[in-house]
């Protein structure tokens, strides 16, 4: 006969709680579930019947964690990624010739996307998807087998292997080299827009138009003005309309460079900066053949090197 303290937990409710924990919110738990915050609150307290125990502190609109919840959390994160590792070695015949690989918009149109084609020309029978999003990839929910992630590449319960440093330097259409107002050195930016990615990621590092200019010592730009991106894909779009001078991020202007779609205008305007691109996978995941060998060709790729001058 069955000990009663051994029953299973309700998993449901354990989904609620997990999600409620890590975003110390029942309404943003209830948006990711997609159910209503009653329902959340319905099932975090079927939970605490089963505890025992109360599992948060109900403060106003906010929540915090008690003792009981937070050393359970991890265990319960851990859990749920063992369930989705098992889920996915279930479906493993059916993933055969798939590789999923989530990373942020502008990396995936600018960088990953171009290059697709060699890689299937070269992996008969092996498809690669890309899913585009911003935020960081929960891999217990999400059906990516890998992130490419740009930071510093330290994320809690995660694998992590760099891909490829990051510069930001200036660009703008080979127009803007001809004419009255051509650019020829930094002073010349006077007589034209700047382009500002404000994509999001903190990087202390990177250098804004005013401190890049700074740095160089170049008097009588006003690094503040100009349109302002949330995207870098729209920074390099508006650059290589003509509308301006961006301070964008290498890999992400790559290919444009290489293609002469856009330019670098001064020899000395690349800054290297912190943060990186990294390869983002689970501890403890198995990695098929098929991604293994997506991995090692987006590697591969990224050791290639592109051409960024004028």
């Amino acid at each position: 006969m069955s000990d009663p303290n051994d029953r299973l937990p309700p998993l449901n409710a354990l989904r609620a709680f997990e999600a409620a924990a890590r975003r110390l919110s029942f309404t943003q738990a209830a948006d990711e579930l997609n159910v209503t915050p009653g329902a959340i609150s319905q099932q975090i307290r079927q939970l605490e019947d089963y505890a025992g125990t109360p599992l948060f502190k109900r403060t106003g609109r906010s929540v915090l964690l008690t003792d009981a919840a937070q050393a359970s959390l991890p265990l319960v994160r851990e859990a749920f990624e063992r369930i989705s590792e098992a889920g996915r070695i279930m479906q493993a015949p059916a993933r055969k010739g798939r590789v999923m690989v989530s990373c942020a918009p502008s990396f995936a149109a600018k960088w990953l996307a171009p290059k697709l084609g060699e890689f299937h020309r070269t992996h008969d029978g092996v498809e690669a998807w890309i899913s585009a999003d911003m935020g960081l990839t929960d891999f217990t929910m999400a059906d990516a087998d890998f992130a490419i992630r740009y930071g510093r590449g330290v994320y809690e319960g995660l694998k992590s292997e760099k891909l490829l440093d990051e510069t930001v330097l200036p660009v703008c259409s080979p127009a803007l080299l001809e004419g009255p107002d051509a650019i020829k050195k930094p002073e010349d930016l006077r007589h034209h827009t700047l382009l500002h990615d404000e994509s999001g990621e903190n990087d202390p590092s990177c250098p804004d138009w005013a401190s890049w200019l700074r740095a160089r010592g170049v008097e009588g730009v006003d690094g503040n003005r100009g349109p302002r991106f949330n995207q870098a894909i729209l920074v390099i779009e508006s650059a290589a309309a003509g509308r301006g001078v961006a301070l964008a991020k290498q890999a992400i202007a790559a290919s444009d460079l290489a293609s002469g779609r856009l330019v670098a205008p001064f020899a000395d305007g690349s800054t290297l900066i912190d943060f990186g691109y990294w390869l983002v996978w689970p501890k403890g995941r198995h990695l098929s053949p098929d991604v293994r060998a997506f991995m090692k060709w987006v590697k591969t790729e990224a050791t290639k090197g592109e051409i960024v001058g004028v």
